[in-house]
């Protein structure tokens, strides 16, 4: 891209690109990619949905693949947990991403999805101050489980964080910290088997002027938001916000196409 290219871009798309930078830091700061989010903001654009899924996705694995990396030196994660919850995710994530669906359908979809998201998130807040193990799931939970949140995430163009993590911290299925490094993994897998399922789609497309704006962006909020958004407010704190920005946009999607 040239510079004049990128200039444009970023004058045309400042307000998009202010939102994804805050999402990043916000997301970021309690193991998550934003995928909900970007795609929450994007639905309000115009965007080709098709365009949309991938873009999210995208951003997902810039975001997370930072948080990743931090964890594992920290060495958050319990890898006999982790593989049952990711061995069927990967492949179902694929097939999800490799669905062609309509474009209302994919707005249904993505309505009802953000709307329950949010709903888990708040619902998870209440427990998320424990810093004791305390239960865990069966295997054949956990590959249930990872298969399930896999399939819509791939449908949605989300890693499927914002279930997971719900969900781990419902049943004590491990620390905060270590469940909040598994939504990392999870999400990071999960978002690039819904991209190269989209890929093989007949109608894959996308912009990379604003997609790589976009990339860049989530990257420096990421990071950002990573070392420093959770010293400064509380996990329950952001997770509140993000899940009422979430609600409200699900409602004005569900509204509109249904």
């Amino acid at each position: 891209m040239s510079v004049q290219i990128i200039f444009d871009s970023i004058i045309n798309n400042w307000i998009i690109i202010s939102l994804f930078f805050t999402v990043a830091i916000l997301y970021s700061s309690v193991g998550f990619g934003g995928g909900s989010s970007y795609l929450a903001i994007l639905a309000l654009t115009g965007m080709a949905f098709t365009q949309i899924r991938a873009t999210a996705l995208l951003c997902n694995i810039v975001v997370v693949s930072g948080n990743m990396l931090l964890f594992y030196k920290q060495d958050s994660f319990n890898w006999k947990k982790l593989f049952p919850l990711i061995i069927f995710s990967i492949p179902l994530s694929y097939l999800g991403g490799k669905l062609e669906i309509s474009q209302k359908i994919f707005f249904i979809l993505l309505g009802f999805t953000l709307f329950f998201a949010a709903i888990s998130m708040w619902a998870s807040n209440r427990i998320i101050s424990s810093n004791e193990k305390k239960g865990d799931l069966s295997l054949s939970k956990n590959a249930s489980y990872g298969g399930v949140i896999g399939l819509i995430s791939g449908m949605a163009g989300i890693g499927g964080g914002v279930f997971l993590a719900p969900l781990l911290h419902l049943t004590n299925w491990d620390t905060p910290k270590r469940i909040a490094a598994s939504a990392s993994l999870f999400i990071l897998v999960n978002s690039i088997g819904g991209i190269l399922g989209q890929y093989n789609n007949t109608g894959f497309y996308i912009d990379w002027n604003l997609t790589t704006i976009l990339l860049f962006t989530v990257f420096i909020g990421g990071q950002f938001g990573l070392r420093i958004s959770n010293h400064i407010f509380t996990a329950i704190q952001l997770k509140k916000a993000t899940a009422i920005l979430i609600i409200f946009i699900s409602i004005r999607i569900l509204y509109k196409y249904l």
